[in-house]
């Protein structure tokens, strides 16, 4: 079985925690007199991970990456959430084609389809004879892709605690109904992403990816500009240098974002995705 967990942490707490921030923003750290624990040091380390070892996980390892995933917080306790674990390589491999292709999923010894599921909460109001009209709206749908997304990131930070790697997959909602019938979901059921798991593959790693300078995401009492130009120009050089770095084109983050959103072909089919939850048994009032 590989080794992949980091080595423990040498140095003063504030000199692990200057080097992590230093990764994470390419910048001199927004804070130097912070608490250094593992914890805070595999969530500040976390880096994608798009490409697998085809070693299988240890045993039980699905079970604790649940286990992490329900200690998340839920809205009202409804935990309007249900993850579907796939192993099997044909289904994986039918599922990779529906989002992309994309052959990580096929490479990953584990792949999770979290959902945002309101077909439990309709069941158990159907049997105490309540008409369940609250999940009509689009609050609950709303309720329940925040909650899949909450349990799927501690499952994430679980698994970075592991040494294992991940990568979230959107494109799982590229073809929604076809996903749909593939893990064969009920009405009010949907898939909202994807997780690949498994041992980063070290002939292919990646790195701490940096992000946005705090300023451009951290408001104070109200909500400032919402573009500093300063920012924006910084993170599109250190970008370029992380792109180098990992062998990838080198393009402005400023240019990505545009993109990505500049037109509806961009979407790859999502921009249906209101009338697809419709078909799907979500009202969305």
């Amino acid at each position: 079985m590989p080794q992949t967990a980091k080595a423990p942490a040498i140095g003063t707490e504030a000199e692990l925690l200057a080097d992590l921030l230093r990764r994470r923003y390419r910048q001199d750290p927004p804070v130097t007199d912070a608490p250094w624990n593992t914890a805070i040091d595999a969530i500040l380390d976390h880096r994608t991970a798009r490409a697998y070892l085809p070693d299988a996980l240890p045993e039980s390892t699905l079970e604790l990456l649940a286990a992490a995933a329900q200690s998340a917080p839920t809205s009202s306790n409804l935990q309007a959430w249900s993850v579907v674990a796939v192993a099997d390589s044909a289904r994986k491999a039918r599922l990779a084609q529906l989002a992309g292709p994309n052959k990580q999923i096929e490479e990953a010894p584990l792949f999770l389809v979290w959902i945002a599921d309101l077909a439990r909460a309709r069941a158990i109001a159907k049997q105490h004879d309540a008409p369940g009209d609250g999940l009509d709206y689009l609050e609950s749908f709303l309720l329940a892709a925040l909650d899949a997304a909450l349990a799927a990131q501690n499952a994430v930070v679980a698994a970075d605690s592991l040494g294992l790697g991940t990568c979230y997959i959107g494109a799982i909602r590229n073809q929604p109904e076809a996903v749909a019938a593939e893990l064969g979901l009920p009405p009010e059921a949907v898939a909202v992403f994807g997780l690949t798991v498994g041992y980063p593959d070290p002939s292919r790693a990646s790195d701490v990816k940096p992000r946005l300078p705090q300023s451009s995401v951290l408001h104070r009492e109200q909500y400032g500009r919402a573009v500093q130009s300063d920012d924006l120009a910084a993170y599109n050089t250190a970008l370029r240098q992380f792109q180098a770095e990992q062998g990838m084109p080198q393009i402005d983050w400023t240019e990505l974002i545009s993109r990505r959103i500049g037109t509806t072909p961009a979407l790859k089919g999502r921009e249906q995705l209101t009338t697809v939850l419709h078909r799907l048994g979500f009202k969305l009032l």
